[in-house]
């Protein structure tokens, strides 16, 4: 039995998808024969993550350089995409930015930065959609953090966006709901290779420390969030919707909280 299910011709829109973890759920559509579009500022990764995707298997690869703030590009974008290939099957949303900065040296610029990409961007990415969404049958998958249910240090702007972009999962599962569309989070745990990671563990020795703090002792990987994309758009999760699902090898369960300690007491430092 293929648990995958039948993906092949499934009409797939990744956001952010030209790296990490959105460039690995891309990937992992791709090699199940679906058409997949990605969506990011750079032109230049834009053109190598497409041709990628086409070497993967995916039935048609294309992309668009948009900024996920300008929600007026994202319409324009949807637009064209919705005249080369019709309705959307799947969308991954996942645009973010992050850096560490304690509350007290936070600038409203810096503040606003995040907000304006996490949660405006993702508020964005789900007007433009909506109208070329596959009415029964979509399945929308935002992105989100961990710093969406724990607070942590030096990261008050991310936490504060990501809670919304929770906030806009749930509101619009209900939303939606009625015309056949399932919308989902996924919480992803630290995961090995992203800038994510880069910016808030920048050495092996602080990597291996999270490592140590998950149930499962390693970090994540980018197909460890695909699969969940995967298993979240296929028919196995037909009566799933609202959920915000945490795929982090039991981190947030309590060895999240030392993220944050150590950051503080990095940056703390840093102050001194």
């Amino acid at each position: 039995m293929n648990l995958n299910g039948d993906f092949s011709g499934k009409t797939v829109l990744v956001v952010g998808g030209t790296s990490g973890i959105c460039r690995a759920a891309a990937e992992r559509f791709a090699g199940l024969g679906c058409s997949v579009c990605v969506i990011s500022r750079s032109q230049e990764k834009i053109d190598a993550t497409v041709a990628a995707l086409a070497e993967l298997g995916a039935q048609d690869s294309c992309g668009y350089s948009v900024d996920v703030r300008n929600g007026e590009a994202l319409r324009e974008a949807l637009r064209q995409l919705h005249a080369r290939w019709g309705a959307l099957d799947i969308v991954v949303s996942g645009a973010a930015g992050n850096f560490p900065a304690l509350a007290s040296n936070l600038s409203d610029n810096g503040f606003a930065a995040v907000v304006d990409i996490d949660l405006k961007g993702t508020f964005h990415v789900m007007s433009a959609i909506y109208p070329y969404l596959r009415k029964p049958g979509a399945s929308v998958i935002n992105i989100s953090a961990p710093q969406a249910q724990l607070a942590m240090a030096g990261q008050v702007h991310v936490c504060a966006a990501k809670a919304g972009v929770d906030m806009i999962t749930r509101t619009l599962c209900i939303e939606w709901g009625a015309e056949g569309v399932r919308v989902n989070s996924v919480i992803p745990g630290p995961v090995e290779g992203t800038e994510g990671m880069e910016r808030l563990a920048p050495d092996e020795k602080m990597r291996g420390k999270i490592a140590a703090t998950v149930p499962l002792q390693r970090l994540g990987r980018g197909r460890d969030i695909a699969d969940a994309c995967v298993f979240l758009s296929s028919d196995l999760a037909s009566y799933i919707s609202g959920v915000v699902l945490p795929v982090d090898g039991g981190w947030s369960l309590g060895g999240a909280a030392t993220i944050g300690t150590g950051l503080a007491q990095m940056l703390q430092q840093q102050q001194q």
